[in-house]
């Protein structure tokens, strides 16, 4: 993988094989992010990326200036390796080894921004209960935003009161959804 924009333009990240990854393509991060830099000032906002992975996103967010950065995994390797991309990459980010769904039911936190990339066999169920404990759970600033990356083929979130709009990239899908 490769950060598209900002301080670390250009520069490969390449995760262990063994990793239960499925790095977000670089056409879909471009286009999520030019998005992006039509809405929000990077360096003014907090960002929790949730299912990080390899941390695709979030060296992203890092490179344009975000400062406010935390990820949530569950599997100890993605978790490892963000942690030591990090420190190469001489960036702060807090980093939580813990399940998705029990971090959103215990934590009281709230962020700019939250971007979620669960596996895209995840149950039509299981989107949108990670939408709903995100507003139940009042996770975003007021202005704040959450983007849910999914299949094509995962079903109709667009049925959510909080559903703002989507943008599909090949087979990759980004819902936005606010207060």
């Amino acid at each position: 993988m490769r950060i598209i924009s900002g301080k670390y333009k250009s520069k490969r990240i390449t995760a262990p094989k063994k990793l239960p990854i499925r790095p977000t393509t670089d056409i879909a991060k471009e286009g999520l992010f030019n998005i992006l830099n039509n809405r929000i000032h990077f360096s003014d906002i907090s960002v929790l990326d949730l299912f990080s992975g390899s941390g695709n996103i979030t060296y992203e967010f890092i490179s344009r200036g975000t400062k406010n950065i935390t990820v949530v995994d569950q599997h100890y390797g993605c978790v490892k390796f963000i942690k030591e991309t990090s420190e190469e990459l001489e960036a702060s980010i807090s980093v939580i080894k813990s399940e998705v769904f029990k971090y959103l039911e215990k934590v009281n936190l709230k962020f700019d921004l939250i971007f979620a990339d669960p596996p895209y066999d995840f149950s039509d169920e299981q989107f949108a209960k990670i939408v709903d404990l995100v507003f139940e759970n009042e996770f975003l600033e007021e202005d704040g935003v959450l983007i849910v990356e999914h299949s094509k083929h995962t079903g109709n979130l667009k049925d959510h009161s909080n559903f703002k709009e989507d943008r599909r990239y090949g087979g990759s899908v980004f819902s936005f959804f606010s207060k």
